[in-house]
């Protein structure tokens, strides 16, 4: 219970009495249980409990070391935890507050891919490739391997898993901190497959997407998927037994199916490797990638107007062996600026498509030389590409390379060998998370709090 004198006001925790403002409490966020206190104009809602003295309080049934640590960190905007604290109490007790991300922003600062420093290295349940690995909101993260999707919080403990049932998940994504996509491969003489939404909590299933045709539902494979929080859609590409090949799309918010783009001739929507919105475009990005097929596609389809508004392909432009192995497209990515995207190679040579002109090629800017001393041949993962704050992420063989400026510098290197190369990496809730191939072990990577001068 809380006591107010003017701007005071009074806490009880655990038998601890604690004095402190409004304007202290204001500092929570309308998202806390502190600031939940405050009305509308930021001063204490009115209260009638009284103790035995007759003062009113707010009684908190919890740890006071750690409230104390939670009030000064609301006090000065510095976090200092004594070693008499245990680190992860003082979590579950930020967490009750509803100021975890208050801990996050102080501990770690503002997310920067040249300040990364490796806090933490997971042990995965199965040795082999892991399908992907997602990042949460709030800092949590999935780990998709086989037909099992485990799932992790932000203290990076082990909630229940999302198990398929030995169907084989082609993707993953939060829809929220709460709600995890996953898509699935439909088995031979089965009706499943498909996609579901489940609680990251408890890895219920609490929706099954549906993809119907004639008022009929149909069974179908689901494999890529993005987000548009914007539009508060789901795109995923589906390959169905009647050809319902292409691009499906359902409302976050019903679930439902609201369109369903069929790929038009000479195009493999139904197999595409990566799905981008673009919310400065309205469209959504296609790329079907190496090895799946043999000549790399990308388009962008404008739902509204029902086509393809900008298309490329790499068909016609390989001659010889050569050739084939230096330009082949691995992964693409539209930039921030939404005026481009950007694809790499296997030689780390990062290549630019102007959106602005249907007809031009790739403007390569060479890595390659980045490439001298690893072993050509050797076994490795395919490249992924990641844009983030401004910043162009670049996982290749066991190392993530960091670029910035106009000109895509090179200007750091995240390299952790424990686990083989990274097959698949992501970033959210103010932390990278790359998964090695390997033992299934997946790496933390963190921000650490610029030192105070």
């Amino acid at each position: 219970m809380a006591r107010e004198c003017g701007n005071r006001i009074r806490f009880n925790v655990g038998g601890k009495i604690f004095d402190t403002t409004a304007t202290t409490l204001a500092s929570a966020g309308r998202g806390s249980m502190l600031g939940a206190l405050l009305d509308d104009n930021w001063n204490l809602r009115s209260f009638s409990p009284q103790d035995s003295g007759g003062q009113a309080e707010y009684f908190i049934d919890r740890n006071p070391a750690c409230f104390g640590v939670l009030l000064d960190l609301l006090r000065t905007g510095e976090f200092h935890l004594p070693p008499h604290i245990p680190e992860r109490l003082f979590y579950r007790e930020a967490q009750f507050y509803g100021l975890l991300d208050h801990v996050r922003v102080t501990k770690w600062g503002a997310f920067d891919g040249n300040r990364l420093r490796l806090s933490a290295s997971v042990a995965g349940r199965a040795p082999g490739d892991g399908t992907a690995i997602r990042a949460s909101p709030d800092g949590g993260c999935c780990v998709a391997h086989g037909g099992v999707v485990h799932v992790y919080d932000w203290l990076l403990d082990e909630h229940r898993p999302i198990n398929l049932d030995y169907q084989q998940v082609n993707d993953v994504g939060y829809m929220d901190s709460g709600n995890i996509v996953v898509t699935a491969r439909e088995r031979p003489g089965r009706a499943d497959g498909g996609m579901g939404l489940f609680s990251s909590s408890t890895g219920d299933i609490r929706h099954r997407f549906r993809v119907s045709h004639g008022n009929q539902v149909k069974s179908f494979t689901a494999g890529a998927l993005c987000f548009s929080n914007v539009e508060s859609k789901i795109f995923a590409s589906c390959k169905g037994r009647c050809n319902e090949y292409g691009i499906g799309v359902w409302d976050q918010i019903t679930g439902n199916q609201s369109d369903f783009f069929y790929q038009p001739p000479g195009c493999s929507f139904g197999d595409a490797d990566k799905l981008q919105w673009i919310d400065g475009n309205n469209c959504l990005m296609v790329a079907t990638l190496f090895p799946r097929t043999d000549n790399c596609s990308i388009g962008l389809l404008d739902f509204r107007e029902k086509n393809m508004v900008w298309s490329w392909s790499d068909e016609g432009t390989l001659m010889g062996a050569a050739s084939l192995d230096e330009k082949r497209v691995l992964h693409a990515i539209v930039m921030e600026d939404s005026h481009s995207i950007c694809v790499v190679n296997q030689y780390e040579d990062l290549g630019f498509l102007d959106l602005r002109n249907s007809g031009g090629g790739v403007r390569w800017s060479s890595r390659s030389k980045l490439m001298k001393g690893k072993i050509r041949g050797e076994e490795s993962c395919y490249p992924k590409l990641v844009m983030h704050g401004g910043q162009l992420f670049l996982s290749m063989n066991d190392s993530i390379s960091v670029f910035c400026g106009p000109e895509w510098v090179l200007t750091s290197t995240l390299r952790r060998s424990v686990g083989g190369s990274i097959c698949d990496f992501s970033i959210g809730g103010d932390r990278l998370f790359a998964l090695h191939s390997e033992e299934n072990v997946f790496d933390v990577w963190e921000s650490p709090t610029p030192p105070i001068l």
